[in-house]
């Protein structure tokens, strides 16, 4: 096995493990091979903790790479004409022996400009920054005593036009500090790093995360009372039938008990509130259907309601319910619902934290407009909802 491809196993496989660095499909990972010829990277809709040898990854000539990111005429098209092509383009710098149709992911010209091991998450302890209205003033704060400062993204469309902006401000830094950016710190969105090595790479992930957690306070652990079986049960069937009433979607509906942050989350007195801002990212845009929806109570009629009255202005219908003293639904088939999961217990934290620093910071309309039409999203959750 080519050591690239082996580095690339190896930081998925540690990075995905854990749900508090990155949640379902989300994230992507990439290295170069030695002699600059290829870059092996994640292909999309695969989940990092399921990479192997076998599958999971595709090898891309790196300087069919960079053409896109330096074609100019790409920036002239609309975004439908554009993000089609570049995803055709991606899959045709493709080199390897990969079959299934399996695409790169959709942020590799993003990854070619960077330094040769490069990882991409979504760690909790980071959204509390880059999901905050004074998330960037903190973060200068908290990384004041480095050398080399991590370099602020602010939100752009993903795709292309992400990779250009990064591009521009990578040069920008370069041309500062003389060398390009170890740490990138994506607004509503996420984080970078990038390293010569894998062991470095991983390190400054595990640094970035610990200077983040250093300023956040954990959920303490709350006595709950016994939760009956037949409250979860009626619960559940209510949610079904008021899915099946607003949408005319048969789903099954699962429960998860309350840990410490969904526990803390539901004592809060701007519960309300905090869900009441729309979706942090693209994931829970993209996934969950936005955020949680919040239930002091759990009869069909008044759910169905609810859910009516977001299809009614155009917005797609909750996945995720917070029903007070209970805990977490998730109305989805079974193979999206363990994401849908994560992503939603991971938002209330987010909240928790972002309120603290100036308010939630959330995708407006036209943001959420962009995601919502954008066809490389939408095949990435085909792949997570069908996968064996």
């Amino acid at each position: 096995m080519d050591k690239a491809l082996a580095d690339l196993i190896r930081i998925s496989n540690v990075t995905g493990k854990d749900s508090t660095l990155v949640q379902g499909g989300g994230g992507n990972t990439s290295v170069k091979t030695a002699d600059g010829e290829y870059m092996y990277i994640k292909a999309s809709g695969t989940a990092l903790k399921d990479m192997s040898p076998r599958k999971g990854w595709r090898r891309m000539r790196l300087d069919a790479v960079l053409s896109v990111i330096e074609d100019k005429t790409l920036a002239k098209l609309n975004p439908h004409e554009r993000e089609p092509e570049v995803v055709d383009r991606l899959l045709l710098a493709c080199d390897d022996n990969v079959l299934g149709g399996a695409r790169p992911s959709v942020e590799s010209h993003l990854h070619a400009a960077l330094e040769r091991c490069v990882i991409h998450l979504h760690p909790l302890a980071v959204a509390a920054y880059v999901n905050a209205k004074n998330g960037r003033m903190q973060i200068e704060k908290i990384f004041r005593a480095e050398k080399f400062p991590p370099l602020w993204v602010p939100y752009t469309d993903p795709g292309f036009m992400l990779a250009k902006r990064i591009a521009r401000l990578v040069e920008s830094y370069q041309k500062q500090y003389g060398r390009k950016p170890a740490i990138m710190l994506l607004e509503k969105h996420g984080l970078f790093v990038t390293a010569g090595t894998a062991d470095a790479a991983l390190k400054l992930v595990r640094k970035v995360i610990k200077l983040c957690k250093s300023k956040l306070d954990e959920p303490k652990a709350r006595k709950g009372k016994r939760i009956a079986d037949s409250d979860i049960a009626a619960t559940k069937s209510a949610i079904r039938k008021a899915v099946l009433d607003a949408t005319g979607q048969s789903l099954p509906v699962t429960y998860f008990a309350p840990n410490k942050a969904v526990a803390a989350f539901m004592a809060r007195k701007d519960s309300v509130k905090l869900l009441a801002t729309p979706a942090l990212n693209p994931d829970e845009l993209v996934y969950a259907n936005g955020p949680a929806m919040w239930l002091n109570k759990c009869d069909a009629e008044t759910v169905a309601k609810k859910l009516k009255f977001l299809l009614d202005r155009g917005q797609k219908p909750s996945a995720a319910f917070i029903v007070k003293g209970l805990g977490l639904f998730v109305a989805a088939d079974k193979k999206t619902t363990p994401v849908i999961g994560e992503i939603a217990t991971g938002s209330l934290q987010i909240r928790m934290h972002a309120a603290k620093f100036g308010g939630i910071l959330a995708l407006n309309k036209r943001q959420q407009d962009f995601i919502n039409n954008w066809e490389a999203e939408a095949f990435r959750k085909k792949l997570v909802s069908t996968k064996k």
